[in-house]
């Protein structure tokens, strides 16, 4: 097989985008130390706050949101492109870069861009259904088209001769022993292992309607036994948590040891973005998703098969109530033997190697060379 001995990896503004990628740069170092990583990415993104404190090296190119419809944006977009891709060209040029994989967003575009006029080959890994404006363009320019689950080369035929490699997930997760580490995640969390307990995760951002049904559930919750572990969303607006409820309900803003959380949880409760999704399923926690109300409807394709595989649920944002999580999550998280089933479903649907089979086809792109 061909070496990587410098990539340049391109993806940015939302952790669905970045996350991935990261994961993937440490797998690659994992295998080589001296491979050569730059990360792409724009001024504003996510990605400025979560990149360099990773420990790789990230360099900002022009980037701009692409039109969907005829305006004055349009006639802006080729000359602000040409800057972009120009930008990314002289990175490309001073890395040596072996290749260019892409994980969406703005960013990307000017990267495919570049690294096709370099000759440059170019590996894109999508996880939505529909794909991502940004690799929907970038797969004008490759065939090396890697996918994060099985259903969606089924449902859009540009992705149908995709390769199906999974999510890169953080090794955090992906060695995780849920059941050895449950009594040292309970502890760190100041909860008790003995009782069931619900994992609440609304993204990074954290879910409005998640917070509301839950403030509203939260002594019924814990007067049945059971105790929660509830992730509100740093950018969220604060909820008003009962207080002397009868049993353990911690709330955090946010979480970056996320392995301690599914480590902890018996049941999650969360949106069904691909990363929660990608992550849920290959630790085998059963969830109740709660898609997205707006946008294209990934986020229910994504939950979907997991609910078909007898992994989850799927609940509307608009019928998520305080009513509806006493009525049908508490009889469910009382219920050991239900939820033993669905774990083992949800990880029959999961997969843990998704950053080394990305590596193994970016390999193969880098060994078929330019002939794209």
């Amino acid at each position: 097989m061909t070496d990587l001995r410098s990539v340049v990896l391109a993806g940015g503004g939302t952790g669905g985008h970045i996350y991935p990628l990261l994961a993937f740069a440490d797998c690659l170092r994992r295998h080589d130390p001296n491979v050569r990583i730059t990360c792409l990415g724009s001024a504003k993104g996510l990605e400025n706050e979560i990149i360099p404190a990773a420990g790789y090296d990230l360099r900002q190119v022009p980037a701009y949101q692409l039109p969907r419809s005829v305006n004055v944006d349009l006639v802006k977009t080729g000359p602000r492109m040409i800057r972009s891709m120009r930008a990314c060209r002289q990175i490309l040029d001073e890395v040596a870069a072996d290749a260019v994989v892409g994980f969406g967003g703005y960013v990307a575009v000017p990267g495919y861009l570049a690294a096709w006029r370099r000759k440059t080959p170019i590996v894109i890994h999508e996880v939505n259904v529909p794909p991502g404006v940004a690799n929907k363009l970038g797969m004008r320019f490759t065939d090396h088209v890697a996918v994060g689950f099985e259903h969606q080369p089924q449902l859009v035929p540009s992705l149908a001769d995709a390769r199906v490699v999974g999510v890169p997930l953080r090794r955090s997760l992906t060695a995780l022993d849920r059941a050895a580490c449950r009594a040292e995640a309970c502890a760190h969390f100041g909860l008790d292992p003995q009782r069931p307990t619900l994992f609440v995760y609304g993204g990074s951002q954290g879910a409005r309607a998640i917070n509301l049904a839950m403030a509203g559930a939260a002594k019924a919750i814990t007067a049945a036994g059971c105790q929660v572990l509830h992730i509100i969303g740093a950018r969220n607006e604060p909820v008003e948590i009962p207080s002397d409820l009868p049993a353990p309900y911690v709330t955090l803003p946010f979480l970056s040891e996320m392995e301690l959380g599914y480590a902890a949880a018996d049941l999650l409760l969360s949106r069904g973005g691909a990363m929660t999704v990608a992550e849920a399923t290959a630790l085998g926690v059963p969830a109740i998703y709660v898609p997205l109300p707006y946008g294209n409807g990934e986020q229910r394709r994504n939950a979907l098969p997991v609910v078909e595989a007898g992994g989850g649920m799927i609940v509307d944002n608009a019928d998520l109530t305080a009513q509806w999580i006493e009525t049908n999550l508490l009889p469910l998280l009382r219920d050991p033997a239900r939820i033993a089933a669905m774990s083992t479903a949800a990880a029959g649907y999961g997969r843990r190697d998704g950053d080394e089979a990305l590596r193994a086809f970016t390999l193969e792109a880098v060994a078929k060379g330019a002939g794209q």
